[in-house]
């Protein structure tokens, strides 16, 4: 294995533990427990049950799934299973999106920190809508591309945790730690998916020319 190989696989790896991780913690707001719930958010959300279960449910689902949709090895040997696994997926990013702008507007800290998540549902809509509008006219490439964006948006629930953790750790009071993270975290993720769009562009290039030259 050569050394982007094992790059491309300690990248996969690290993702998807860490998508898996929090999934798992995040899951248990699907208990209903008060006790699980942001303290600050406590009563909010127990006031809006409904776009709570979306909003978490979808994550889980989509940040679950997500990062085995980006395994050339199932897309080639079970096509089916991938067809599937996206669908559920697409509802999952769906499902959080929509939830997360119900829940918006008795957001924590606004006008910023609502705006940011706002901001972050509509991407999460549009980057997903566009990967599965790409896919239903046959555009595979560009399929793949929209799909990197929607699962990078989808991962602010990680980045996001982690960046509430950094900022702890640095001593930076919660409500600023929050307010910045509610937009830095998911506009970082769409900055490192460009990178990996551009990276993905010109390797293909080089191949092709490659190609040409043999």
């Amino acid at each position: 294995m050569n050394s982007a190989a094992l790059l491309r696989r300690s990248g996969w790896l690290t993702v998807t533990f860490l998508a898996t991780a929090i999934a798992l913690l995040s899951a248990r707001y699907l208990t209903l427990d008060p006790e699980t719930f942001l303290p600050e958010q406590r009563a909010t959300y127990l006031a809006h049950l409904v776009p709570l279960t979306l909003h978490v449910g979808g994550a889980v689902t989509a940040l679950l799934l997500g990062p085995w949709q980006f395994l050339p090895r199932l897309r080639a040997r079970r096509p089916a299973v991938h067809r599937f696994v996206g669908r559920v997926y697409l509802l999952g990013a769906l499902a959080t999106a929509v939830g997360g702008l119900l829940l918006v507007p008795n957001g924590l800290y606004p006008p910023i920190a609502p705006a940011g998540f706002a901001g972050l549902a509509v991407a999460v809509l549009v980057t997903t809508g566009a990967a599965f509008g790409a896919i239903r006219c046959g555009r595979v490439a560009g399929h793949r591309v929209w799909m990197i964006r929607s699962y990078a948006l989808v991962f602010t629930g990680v980045t996001f945790r982690l960046w509430l953790m950094a900022g702890a750790a640095a001593g930076v009071p919660f409500e600023q730690a929050y307010t910045s993270g509610a937009w830095s975290a998911w506009l970082v993720n769409l900055l490192v998916a460009e990178h990996l769009i551009a990276r993905r562009a010109a390797g293909r290039s080089v191949q092709v020319r490659r190609t040409v030259q043999e």
